[in-house]
């Protein structure tokens, strides 16, 4: 269970989060928690996070709980803690004392849960224990119920109140703080996990978790690297991709890259500059209305002109992307919706990301695109092109025949200190464009050069 106080209209919100999912279904639902997975013997066990769908409804990170969704009522159902569970982790408060925060209507102990399980809509929580339970529990099982369900918080949770933006703007504000920190931490001869150290610390010492596995690495091709023992040598460029998560449960995600040394060279300057080119672009077009699959096609566009201005493509920027041409150096996705989870509700699939009537492409380039539907004014997104010297993809025989006509393979030779760029901040959707949630990271190459050469914090 959170230790952090609720925030004062938490309670508030959360039935305003109640009435507007009571808009869209006539059905009684029911939302697990979750408990604690165990790391390698039950009492050694991972930290506790509650199911984000559970969360939003309640929350608090509550372990082992049920809430009861009629409507606009709201039923908590949760045991209090035992004299042991007090000797282990101290007193917690009470299942009264817990619907009295959340607004309740109603505190039953885990006892009374096999007789409310009937006849109700679900979504499967993460761990194999609690989904056993769900199943068990629920005797009747209505798929197209659960399918509305699911369908319902992807409307609700879609656009974000205020107390979801506050949170994310706090958890973008250490996620800042902890950039400057990796930057200012670089030096050459250090180790990657130092600097991923340096920068975790600030988040926790400000309260906060990791709202990811972080990424801090010289071998920034490799998009979801999770290796941290590489030492760090002039030349090389460090891509961090380190977010942090309120206590609330409200993510962030940030990604930078700067030199070791303090210097780009020329070449790493001038593929940051056309990385930095397509971010920006990004950027201005966000606005209500505007497709997010054309704010992609418009990161490809700036890329693949920047590219060819560099002579590492050839011919005309649309036809390049036209073909794909792009996607040998920029394979996935310019982001994804941001919230509860750093890729948000993806634990429902597509179902989030794409809009009704939308399925994934199996095209190169554009299979990894996450999000799929117009943008709203209360969204939050993250934009974040890159460009990647993937081996496996630029040495596959195939894949250079195909393109031989569109990159000139012996001008890229010449950008081989490039392993891997990406620059990335967190949007809100406004009804007039959008707010740069992380602005306050500059992506500018002589604030980082700066910044790095220093080692003193922006």
């Amino acid at each position: 269970m959170t230790a952090i106080a609720p925030s004062p209209t938490l309670a508030e919100t959360l039935r305003s989060r109640r009435e507007r999912l009571a808009e869209r279904i006539n059905f009684p639902v029911m939302l697990w928690s979750g408990r604690p997975r165990a790391r390698n013997f039950p009492a050694n066990t991972y930290p506790f996070r509650a199911n984000s769908h559970f969360l939003y409804f309640a929350g608090m990170s509550l372990t082992n709980a049920v809430i009861r969704l009629d409507g606009k009522r709201l039923t908590l159902f949760m045991d209090d803690s035992t004299v042991e569970d007090a000797l282990w982790h101290g007193p917690m408060p009470t299942c009264v004392e817990v619907a009295n925060i959340i607004g309740a209507e109603a505190a039953l102990p885990m006892s009374e849960l096999p007789k409310a399980a009937q006849n109700v809509a679900t979504i499967p929580v993460q761990d194999g224990i609690t989904v056993a339970e769900q199943m068990t529990l629920r005797t009747t099982v209505q798929p197209a119920q659960d399918k509305a369900l699911a369908e319902a918080i992807v409307a609700v949770r879609l656009t974000h109140d205020a107390e979801a933006i506050t949170e994310i703007r706090k958890a973008a504000a250490v996620s800042t703080w902890a950039h400057r920190a990796g930057m200012a931490a670089t030096a050459v001869g250090q180790t990657e996990a130092a600097v991923r150290a340096v920068m975790e610390s600030v988040i926790v010492a400000t309260g906060m978790t990791c709202a990811y596995n972080s990424i801090v690495t010289i071998q920034g091709e490799v998009l979801h690297n999770e290796r941290y023992d590489h030492v760090l040598q002039p030349g090389d460029l460090v891509l961090a991709d380190v977010g942090a998560e309120a206590a609330s449960g409200w993510a962030s995600d940030i990604t930078r890259t700067w030199p070791v040394t303090g210097q780009f060279s020329s070449t790493q300057r001038d593929i940051y500059e056309v990385v930095l080119a397509a971010h920006d672009a990004c950027i201005a077009a966000a606005r209500p209305g505007v497709e997010y699959r054309e704010l992609h096609f418009l990161a490809c566009r700036t890329l693949a002109t920047g590219l060819a201005e560099l002579g590492i493509l050839k011919g005309d920027p649309d036809g390049l992307v036209e073909q794909d041409a792009h996607a040998l150096f920029f394979p996935h996705g310019v982001g994804h919706l941001l919230g509860l989870d750093v890729h948000d509700m993806e634990d429902l699939g597509d179902l989030a990301g794409y809009a009704s009537g939308r399925s994934r492409s199996d095209r190169f380039g554009l299979a990894f695109l996450r999000l799929d539907r117009p943008l709203q004014a209360g969204m939050a997104v993250t934009i974040e092109p890159g460009f990647y010297q993937v081996p496996g993809i630029l040495q596959d025989a195939v894949r250079r025949e195909a393109y031989s006509d569109c990159v000139d393979w012996d001008r890229l030779a010449q950008f081989q200190d490039v392993r891997g760029v990406r620059i990335e901040d967190d949007i809100f959707i406004t009804a007039e464009g959008c707010e740069i949630l992380t602005g306050e990271l500059s992506s500018d190459v002589d604030t980082i050069e700066t910044a790095v050469k220093s080692q003193k914090v922006m």
